[in-house]
């Protein structure tokens, strides 16, 4: 077996505590290591080291000579934000190798037409495929990923899925998507307590594997603490005969005693120290036949834009819990967005909103709305800590500093300002906020964003015994799988509800973008290149149907994220293409 890197006694300290130390790490061929732990751990802070990046407080990293390796950014870098896609592919080889950067480019999906595309212009799920370009186009024998899941949309994260399932070299990924971490991964590194534990399993295994370790660390902890109370109790008694009988041998015996009690204190197991919170949502049921009523609803961005979606009639009780689904920018937000001003403007007792008659969207005249926006907006930067809790119910002072300190939050912070938190922390306080009220419908909207693996399992349990209804924006297959019981698919200018997540993915996939045709899986050692034996008539035709879908799919972003010079090229190459023919 090859050894393509070994690290020893890795300690790595930006302050006076270590963020994790001593730490021992063996990468071998055919290892497909999934790195996961809490937010904050020292993950990717790992994967720097092991790629050069940053040098450890202590330790040393061996790496072998026939190893290549590459390593996979969590963002783009901003040096790449205005170099088009193929020169940030080629400034990678190492010879004259454009062939083989569009052959690959080719492979991955990229139009010819997208070849020359500003990077900062591209779909966060084009951007990782570059990444993954930049990372492969030399055969490396060793890749690191750091979070390549993070923001793609349900075709993006099935491609990638796809595509290391069939990449034949080694690979470390850290993610927090345990359904992809079970399908690509052999091996499963977690970074937890300023250590890393090892297991040759794939992700759910290995965490029942630690589950089960630590049951096994807590009944032996249990045992030796009743051995050391027994001891303690026993000297401090020979202590106080000793000293009432004024006998020298039984105060010896104490002291030997308290000396062997703290013998076993030191070397006494050790438990982990865990999370810090567990994420909980209490809400309401309302009695009532509907909580929210929409009719034909024409879903917009702004007033005068055109419709990203028509929306059917469609209702929703206490106990709903409905999954929205879709690509990027096809209006999932938007949708979310729409109806909780709807919701506002009710509350408010003003008339219809915009354009819309006031009957598109009724909520029952007691339902209490929920949001959790995916930008944390409902919490306001000059606010203290206790002032936004404040905003969501009428608690007490006490009250308020019992949530907080619950959510991980000491009592020496509760005056610090918004503006100052995490976009982690943000997201705990506004989850605690959300709970505090007791709401009958939550509007979730990319609620996973900001949840390591553990917080994901949390809002799925909290989510299943939650009384109201919850209506979420998710890519996260795991709680869309394991917490919804409707799925509502916006795509092709439409919503459409089906009766299982199994049913959406195949619809997304036999709508992909990329299809199998445009994107096979590049395995390692793959030749960059293929047999085209289309008639010319067929190519044409086929690219005039891509053409049509990308800017049929572009027209359907938000404004801030549509491309109106691609728009422009496409539908000039329309028209061209559609003369010819």
């Amino acid at each position: 077996m090859s050894t393509f890197l070994t690290a020893k006694s890795l300690t790595l300290s930006f302050t006076s505590t270590a963020l994790f130390k001593s730490l021992n790490v063996t990468i071998n061929r055919g290892d497909k290591v999934g790195l996961i732990g809490h937010n904050g751990c020292g993950k990717s802070s790992l994967l720097k080291l092991l790629s050069g990046q940053i040098e450890p407080s202590e330790g040393h990293i061996a790496k072998a000579k026939q190893c290549l390796m590459s390593y996979v950014e969590q963002h783009l870098p901003e040096p790449l934000h205005s170099r088009t896609v193929l020169a940030a592919l080629t400034e990678t080889l190492s010879d004259d190798g454009h062939w083989r950067a569009e052959m690959l480019l080719s492979e991955l999906g990229f139009l010819e037409s997208d070849w020359q595309m500003a990077m900062k212009n591209c779909s966060g799920g084009q951007q990782m495929r570059l990444l993954l370009a930049r990372a492969i186009i030399n055969e490396p024998d060793l890749l690191l990923l750091d979070e390549p899941s993070n923001h793609l949309d349900l075709p993006s994260l099935m491609w990638l899925e796809q595509f290391l399932s069939h990449w034949k070299g080694t690979f470390v990924l850290v993610s927090h998507d345990q359904t992809l971490l079970d399908s690509v991964t052999n091996t499963t590194w977690v970074m937890r307590d300023q250590s890393l534990y090892h297991f040759a399993l794939p992700c759910s295994q290995a965490r029942q594997a630690l589950k089960e370790k630590d049951a096994q660390d807590q009944a032996r902890h249990n045992s030796e603490q009743k051995e050391i109370d027994r001891i303690e109790k026993s000297a401090k008694r020979l202590a106080v005969w000793g000293k009432v009988y004024d006998n020298e041998d039984l105060a010896r015996k104490a002291k030997t005693m308290f000396a062997r009690k703290e013998r076993l204190e030191e070397q006494q197991t050790e438990l982990s120290e865990g999370a810090p919170w567990c994420l909980e949502l209490h809400g309401e049921a309302l009695p009532a036949n509907r909580l929210l009523e929409v009719s034909a609803l024409a879903v917009k961005p702004a007033p005068n834009y055109p419709a990203l979606f028509e929306m059917p009639d469609m209702r929703i009780k206490s106990g709903d819990r409905i999954a929205v689904l879709g690509r990027n920018g096809c209006g999932k937000s938007t949708l979310l967005n729409l109806c909780h001003r709807f919701y506002l403007q009710q509350e408010a007792g003003q008339a219809a909103l915009l354009e819309h008659q006031d009957d598109s969207v009724i909520f029952h005249d007691r339902c209490r709305l929920g949001y959790y926006d995916q930008s944390l907006a409902q919490l306001a930067d000059q606010d203290t800590l206790t002032d936004a809790l404040g905003h969501f119910a009428a608690i007490s002072n006490e009250q308020s500093k019992r949530a907080l300190i619950s959510a991980g939050f000491e009592y020496a912070r509760h005056t610090q300002k918004i503006e100052s938190l995490s976009g982690g922390e943000r997201a705990r306080l506004l989850f605690v906020g959300l709970t505090l009220a007791r709401y009958h419908l939550l509007f979730l909207d990319e609620p996973t964003n900001h949840l390591d693996m553990e917080g994901k399992e949390e809002l799925i349990e909290t989510l299943n015994a939650f009384e109201g209804a919850a209506v979420l924006v998710s890519h996260d297959r795991s709680l869309i799988e394991q917490s919804c019981n409707r799925f509502w698919l916006i795509q092709q200018g439409r919503l459409s509800e089906y009766l299982s997540a199994e049913e959406v993915y195949l619809q997304l996939s036999e709508h992909a973008e990329y299809s199998a045709q445009h994107a096979k899986p590049i395995e390692k050692g793959t030749a960059l290149h293929a047999d085209h034996e289309d008639t010319e008539e067929e190519q044409l035709l086929e690219r005039l149907l891509h053409l049509e879908s990308l800017l049929a799919a572009d027209r359907q972003r938000k404004p801030k994220h549509q491309k109106p010079d691609l728009q422009k090229q496409w539908q000039e190459e329309i028209e061209k293409i559609s003369n010819q023919l």
